[in-house]
């Protein structure tokens, strides 16, 4: 099979063309049976026409994030808790490791597995099941009288993630207007830079705020977010009807028709697994490295999580790939530095700058798969979501043996070394090109599609 033409499907030489986020989808039509009536359900309506989200799908936007929010920050919180969990169930730093590793793997398999065997159900109840599965997976999680059953609670965790973000990374262009899509996506994806930056900090303050519970404490409260996000997402959304179900043939055809997802998927495996190879370790590479005070790692946690969250903005502003090029090539330079800088300062200032650069990340290959792939998103968003979280898995695992083998200042290291191998990715995948396809082209309510 060949690769469609510039018009339908974005070159890994260029920008995916905002035009076809204008447009991603032919225009619903009252005899449309893969579209709700109501715009929050299906994109159409009254409020899509006007060319203006009503209130409430944008609050349905909000709810969708803030499940994602939920979701990966459970994923993510024992990398802030590992030390105080083994010693309060009596196993090895090593083996409570596997409470990052376990769910990241879980939920690369489920991110297409959810997929396509829930395609003939309404999205709205998908989402709505899998955040309650997680809510109940870290309440177990808190209660754990040993091991095992934290592990086990852990791999639900595993499956809620996978299926929940394959399924709402790519709802944006049915929530709102079309042409209100790109900002959607920067929203909902914020959950997951957020929890990347924010949540685990957070968690980890939570921890150490209540001695008396501890790190039960940080699932407890993970537990009482995920039902704020059931609430919401049970209120806020209206039905979501499938469209065309999902089959194991849409995601190999995803790959094999589309140039521009392949290199999404390989810029996405080079970029989170060099990131996660150097943020498993970011507290004793801070410590150790370059200096900081015990005390004050939370707090810099803290900032590094502000910053990830103006980086997620500031990303989607953008197009998917100058945003993805300016982390290839800046994000290599930040974790090289804070691998060699021995200064409390720099230290401190160079993991601000980290999760700045980083925060954009979620956001543009989520927007990149997007356009990518217009007319087959939740497939496409389903192959970044596995291939996400097995990045996520994988950068653990590297990180830890060049730490176990070298020193920690590798870990970092080897995180700059692999993002770097991304960069080169998007720059060997150009070649000359013209204006994106569409360049130009008038928006609905005013301003151009170019840039």
């Amino acid at each position: 099979m060949t690769d469609t033409a510039p018009a339908q499907e974005p070159s890994p030489a260029q920008d995916p063309s905002p035009a076809q986020d204008a447009s991603p989808s032919p225009s619903p039509t009252p005899t449309d049976p893969g579209r709700s009536a109501d715009p929050v359900g299906g994109g159409g309506g009254a409020g899509a026409a006007a060319g203006v989200a009503p209130v409430r799908a944008w609050a349905a936007v909000v709810a969708v994030s803030l499940g994602i929010f939920s979701l990966m920050t459970s994923e993510l919180l024992p990398v802030g808790l590992l030390t105080p969990v083994a010693a309060g169930l009596g196993v090895s730093d090593g083996t409570a490791g596997l409470m990052v590793t376990a769910p990241g793997l879980v939920a690369a398999a489920c991110a297409p597995l959810v997929t396509v065997g829930t395609g003939r159900l309404d999205r709205r109840r998908v989402l709505c099941a899998l955040i309650a599965l997680v809510t109940v997976a870290n309440a177990t999680a808190a209660l754990a009288p040993n091991f095992p059953v934290l592990l086990g609670a852990r791999l639900l965790v595993g499956v809620g993630i996978g299926g929940f973000w394959a399924i709402a990374g790519g709802l944006a262009l049915r929530l709102v207007p079309a042409h209100r899509a790109t900002r959607a996506t920067s929203v909902i994806v914020a959950g997951v830079s957020t929890a990347s930056v924010l949540g685990v900090p957070a968690g980890t303050l939570v921890g150490e705020v209540d001695p008396a519970w501890g790190w039960r404490a940080a699932f407890a409260s993970v537990a009482g977010l995920g039902l704020l996000a059931f609430a919401g997402l049970a209120l806020l959304l209206s039905p979501l009807p499938p469209r065309e179900p999902v089959r194991p043939a849409a995601l190999v055809a995803a790959v094999r028709a589309h140039a521009a997802v392949r290199t999404g998927l390989v810029v996405t495996l080079l970029v989170v697994t060099g990131q996660f190879a150097a943020y498993t370790f970011v507290r004793p590479v801070l410590q150790d490295v370059s200096g900081v005070a015990p005390g004050l790692v939370g707090t810099l946690l803290l900032g590094y999580g502000a910053a990830g969250v103006v980086g997620n903005f500031l990303a989607g502003a953008r197009g998917p790939r100058p945003a993805l090029l300016a982390v290839g090539l800046a994000l290599p330079v930040v974790l090289a530095l804070i691998a060699v800088l021995r200064s409390p300062v720099a230290g401190g200032v160079l993991l601000v700058g980290w999760g700045l650069v980083y925060g954009g990340v979620s956001v543009s290959v989520q927007n990149w798969m997007n356009r990518a792939a217009p007319q087959a998103a939740e497939a496409a968003s389903s192959l970044m979501v596995a291939v996400f979280n097995l990045a996520i898995a994988l950068g653990a695992v590297a990180g830890g043996l060049t730490v176990d083998h070298l020193a920690t200042r590798a870990a970092p290291l080897t995180g700059a070394v692999l993002v770097l191998c991304a960069a080169v990715v998007l720059l060997a995948a150009r070649r000359p090109a013209g204006p994106p396809p569409g360049a130009g082209v008038k928006r609905r309510g005013g301003g151009t599609a170019g840039g």
